[in-house]
């Protein structure tokens, strides 16, 4: 009775704290099943120890054991092999990633954007600035600790998201109604950080997290309500545009054997109340930024570059695989895309393409256009400031005046941003630096034209041409360059532009006529792409 009641025991800790997917495809539950059956055989037959100290059966041990540990091991090792191998399943693996489409042009799938909109604060900045706001409160940061940060949009800003979890047992033993709320950092400016601890005046409680024990733990709520049959994978905490936290979770099946993961669907569970909703794809809340998980996406852009030409292709010949890793951007419509770029294997500086995988659906678009990979754009922005010792962080890519950049920023050996830098994706040695976003920008562009290449000569946005009088015009040197600031009768901007935009510049005074041309933004200092002073043009 006591052997029974022990294997029992060990049977349901073995489930319980291993919550195995009851699904064709999942390992989980054959190898606790075969762990078991070694364990039956050890209890429940005769055995003792021989004479060179070894366990001798007394009685063999019950044939129905054997047949069955033998079953699982067959099922554990032969089946893998003869469902999942690469070797004959390598078409089914290249076309996991769904029909690829070839894009024209990457400008055009991520959308425009101001210089106050873009991302500077990356995940160890956000968790630097979330420690700094917790540690503020030493009363609430001796009992819980901040969890992974997730950049989401909130309503039409980007954020990065915490919670804050238990910091132990003992903790949460004592405050196991949840922790109480989460920090929320700006990813366009580090000032803007916030520890939102109640909404519409109610106090946030996250009940269900990782870091809760039993039944409060997020996992094991939900496979214990109803979900022990599917995958669970990727949970990331989200927040509604009105601050309601949630938890948000990937199901997933193994679509070629017992590989091949692919998402299915997702689950939106309520931090506080542990309400579970499943929706399908291409139902989920359009709150939701992301439902393929990056690694779901890293492998099978992976498999579709390896097998271009199925299994033996032992020459490389055209190849293909990811570069630094993925990267979530923001396109048209704010839509949330995994970026990444793409070389043929054994090439690491030039990549031969870029590709935008949708976070939600899957579609993926390759731009089969050359440029610089993620690390060699982060080479050039630290070599452009060797001296100083800064450390560029992941670039992101932007549609700087209709020109494909990597921004990124650049931080010193404590994590804090020094500077900033933008390099162009299809020149890496076109590197502009600055102390400030602008003035990054107005470096780049004078890079960019001294390069011989002309910014947004035939721009698909709104360009404007205006001829005007200048009111007022002064010049700023900035890193050894000269800028130069005016404004013109009957338009409210300020305008910018640089020696290198224009030889006459320097030597416009107020009064003079001009012909200017620029792109429409909602920037209160506007760039200008041509310069002319039209009363050195009537001269001439």
């Amino acid at each position: 009775m006591k052997k029974i009641l022990l294997f029992l025991v060990v049977t349901f800790v073995l489930f319980y704290f291993n919550l195995p997917v009851l699904q064709y495809g999942f390992l989980g539950l054959p190898v606790i099943l075969l762990a078991l059956c070694l364990l039956a055989i050890a209890l429940f037959s005769k055995v003792a120890v021989g004479a060179n100290k070894q366990l001798v059966f007394l009685e063999k041990p019950k044939k129905i054991f054997l047949v069955f540990a033998g079953l699982l091991l067959a099922y554990l090792i032969l089946f893998p092999l003869a469902t999942s191998l690469p070797m004959f399943r390598s078409e089914s693996y290249k076309k996991l990633i769904g029909t690829v489409v070839d894009g024209k042009k990457i400008a055009k799938h991520i959308a425009p954007i101001s210089i106050n909109e873009i991302r500077v604060v990356d995940e160890d900045l956000a968790y630097l600035l979330g420690e700094k706001i917790l540690g503020s409160q030493p009363a609430l940061g001796s009992q819980v600790e901040l969890g992974h940060f997730c950049i989401q949009k909130v309503g039409s800003d980007l954020y990065w998201v915490a919670p804050l979890l238990h910091s132990g047992f003992f903790k949460w033993w004592n405050n196991s109604e949840g922790t109480a709320g989460y920090v929320m950092v700006s990813a366009t400016n580090e000032r803007d950080v916030k520890l939102v601890q109640t909404i519409n005046n109610k106090p946030i409680k996250i009940k269900y997290q990782p870091e809760a024990f039993f039944q409060s733990e997020i996992e094991r709520h939900i496979y214990t309500n109803g979900y022990a049959t599917v995958g669970l994978t990727d949970f990331t905490f989200e927040i509604d545009d009105s601050g309601n936290p949630y938890w948000v979770v990937t199901t997933f099946n193994k679509k070629i054997g017992f590989s091949g993961d692919d998402a299915t669907g997702v689950l939106v569970v309520d931090a506080q109340s542990g309400a579970i909703t499943s929706y399908s794809i291409a139902q989920a809340p359009k709150w939701v930024d992301r439902i393929q998980p990056i690694n779901f996406i890293e492998d099978q852009l992976n498999d579709w570059g390896e097998y271009v030409h199925g299994y033996w292709n032992f020459s490389n010949a055209n190849k293909l695989q990811i570069t630094e890793g993925l990267t979530l951007v923001y396109g048209h419509n704010n839509r949330s895309y995994w970026y990444t770029g793409l070389t043929s294997v054994g090439k690491d500086e030039s990549a031969v393409g870029f590709v935008l995988v949708d976070t939600r659906t899957k579609e993926t678009t390759f731009y089969k256009q050359s440029g610089a990979t993620e690390f060699a754009a982060q080479s050039s922005a630290q070599g452009k400031v060797q001296e100083k010792g800064y450390k560029a962080s992941l670039p992101i890519p932007y549609n700087i005046n209709n020109i494909p950049t990597y921004v990124m920023t650049l931080k010193d050996d404590g994590g804090l941003v020094k500077m900033y830098a933008m390099v162009a994706i299809s020149d890496y040695t076109i590197v502009g630096v600055g102390n400030t976003m602008r003035e990054t920008l107005m470096s780049y562009k004078n890079v960019f034209n001294m390069a011989g290449n002309k910014i947004n000569p035939n721009s698909a946005n709104d360009k404007k041409k205006l001829k005007s009088i200048i009111t007022r015009i002064q010049n700023d040197v900035k890193n050894g360059n000269s800028f130069y600031y005016f404004t013109v009768k009957d338009y409210p901007n300020i305008f910018v532009g640089s020696s290198q935009l224009s030889n006459q510049l320097p030597v416009t005074i107020v009064g003079d006529s001009i012909k200017i041309s620029f792109d429409l933004d909602s920037e209160e200092v506007i760039d200008v792409s041509t310069f002319e002073n039209l009363n050195m043009t009537k001269k001439k």
